[in-house]
């Protein structure tokens, strides 16, 4: 039965890594320590043509201390991924889903820690297509610059939704409600606004 905890799109939480083909898939990590690369889990929010969430998250092995900073803000320490899959080896089970799809994450921390974590790992630098929630947000609330942000936290109150905080699977579904969100209340198409925030990191750039 579907997981329900607010009145967004409804959303299943899967122990196994979904299959298939998603309108786009929502990206969020938790790291070990201030080491980028320092993966300790994975969660991934997979949308469906009819907006239903997959919501899925595995714990990694950073095989790396971990910080006592980190573990507060999260609660994953050495213990909790004591057997879970060195990054190496969910990298590559995740790979060929993610590659198929765009991605979001929320900040660009995400794919620059999915980047470290490669390198550490000496594996390629994955080519994967990316969007960021956060620009997104900007788009379409300009309102909330100054009243609050874009963060997660703030966007949590201003849209009403409920998630738990820095864990990697909830995120990652904080991550994909904040895009659906942001095509119902722009009445504009994924493509459309990730189209739109693109252009606006372009902007930033020049």
């Amino acid at each position: 039965m579907p997981a329900r905890t607010d009145h967004s799109p409804g959303f299943t939480r899967v122990s196994a890594l979904p299959s298939g083909h998603f309108r786009f898939i929502a990206l969020d990590v938790e790291t070990a320590n201030g080491s980028g690369g320092s993966i300790c889990q994975i969660g991934l929010a997979c949308v469906r043509a009819d907006n239903h969430i997959l919501s899925y998250a595995t714990y990694v092995n950073p095989l790396e201390d971990f910080a006592p900073f980190n573990t507060k803000l999260h609660g994953i320490d050495a213990q909790t991924v004591r057997d879970a899959p060195d990054f190496t080896q969910a990298w590559q089970q995740m790979a060929p889903l993610l590659r198929i799809h765009h991605l979001v994450q929320h900040s660009n921390f995400d794919k620059s820690a999915i980047n470290a974590a490669c390198k550490t790992a000496a594996l390629p630098r994955p080519d994967l297509s990316w969007s960021d929630s956060v620009k997104i947000a900007r788009e379409v609330w300009p309102e909330f610059r100054g009243k609050g942000g874009h963060g997660l936290a703030h966007l949590k109150l201003a849209l009403g939704l409920k998630f738990q905080h820095h864990d990697a699977g909830e995120d990652a579904r904080a991550a994909a409600l904040v895009v659906l969100h942001a095509e119902q209340h722009s009445k504009q198409t994924f493509a459309a606004l990730t189209r739109q925030s693109r252009r606006g990191q372009l902007t930033l750039d020049l």
